[in-house]
């Protein structure tokens, strides 16, 4: 089995960041991309957020994964024992549900987390080792966005690619279609994928998760100018753009802004420009598409798997849908 050392080096970001953010901030609208969040700051940042009162996707899917761990994954490996692979891991918080579930029918369990930050990965192998064994971490240091590389699996093996906490909904439709497509081409016929996906409620709800009492989200959105602050020798002043959330109900989707309270310009040495804001003009940072019934089913469908089930929660915010590769 070859896997991806852990190492910081072993991705490379700069360049990315640097054609990213000139792209976004020379554009009208500005924008930025919504995976700058998550240096370390940020996501230690959206570890709690996760946490918060008003945000309930995480606890949500984990009260449905909590209550069909055991049958996803005897869905998923039929006869066959089961291998499991995580797109951007992270922590893999929740997704211990399923290796407990997976370590009780087979005893060992292969789990390949895959994350751009070798950082999280090794935390994510060291907790899931000691705290569940029988399961043996293989993490890969990858950007599932622009390639999916994974080993062959044994004959007597299924593999069940999670791809939880509606991470799907951060990308526009056609990205999103791409995607399922590029998972769907990396593995087997019979192979599964669970796919978690937030689903459109309430106003109030959508808005007050994305716009939390506490500012954690508020702090969440302005870390990305810290970031630049950093990485890009930039002069943001943060506390000088406010975090706004706002529901797009015509493209079913929460966005995110940081809008300059005063007509500002920045200046960013690492990609020679100036970026001059008007007061109330935003840089859009982040999408977070909702959901509608039957809508990820039908998503899945085109991308070449066939859906089996999908769980809900009682009040239906959030479902888990479990899909074939045919």
């Amino acid at each position: 089995m070859t896997t991806i050392p852990l190492s910081p080096s072993s991705f490379h970001v700069s360049d990315k960041i640097a054609s990213s953010v000139y792209e976004g901030l020379m554009s009208s609208p500005k924008w930025l991309p919504s995976w700058l969040f998550y240096d370390a700051a940020g996501s230690r940042l959206f570890d709690q957020i996760t946490q918060i009162p008003e945000y309930y996707v995480t606890r949500t899917e984990r009260s449905i994964l909590t209550a069909h761990a055991a049958e996803i994954v005897s869905r998923a490996a039929g006869e066959n024992s089961l291998r499991l692979v995580e797109l951007g891991a992270g922590s893999a918080d929740k997704t211990r549900l399923l290796l407990s579930a997976a370590v009780n029918r087979q005893d060992t369990v292969f789990y390949e987390p895959m994350d751009v930050s070798a950082s999280a990965l090794v935390e994510a192998q060291i907790r899931i080792e000691n705290e569940i064994p029988g399961v043996l971490v293989c993490p890969r240091v990858q950007d599932y966005t622009q390639d999916i590389e994974l080993d062959a699996t044994l004959p007597s093996e299924r593999r069940l690619v999670l791809y939880i906490g509606s991470s799907i909904g951060n990308f526009e439709p056609g990205e999103s279609l791409m995607l399922l497509e590029r998972v769907r081409a990396a593995l087997d016929p019979g192979d599964c994928l669970l796919l978690g996906v937030d689903l459109v409620k309430d106003e109030s709800v959508l808005h007050t998760a994305y716009d939390d009492a506490a500012g954690v989200t508020a702090a969440f959105n302005r870390n990305v100018l810290v970031r630049l602050n950093r990485e890009l020798d930039a002069d943001f002043r943060p506390e000088t753009f406010a975090h706004r959330a706002v529901w797009n109900s015509a493209d079913s989707r929460m966005e995110m802004h940081l809008v300059s309270n005063i007509k500002q310009t920045v200046w960013l040495p690492a990609i020679d420009v100036r970026v001059n804001f008007e007061a109330g003009e935003s840089i859009h940072t982040e999408n977070s598409y909702k959901y509608r019934k039957g809508c990820a089913e039908a998503l899945l469908q085109k991308a070449g798997f066939a859906p089996e089930i999908t769980w809900t929660d009682e009040n239906e915010w959030f479902a888990v849908c479990l899909a074939r590769a045919v």
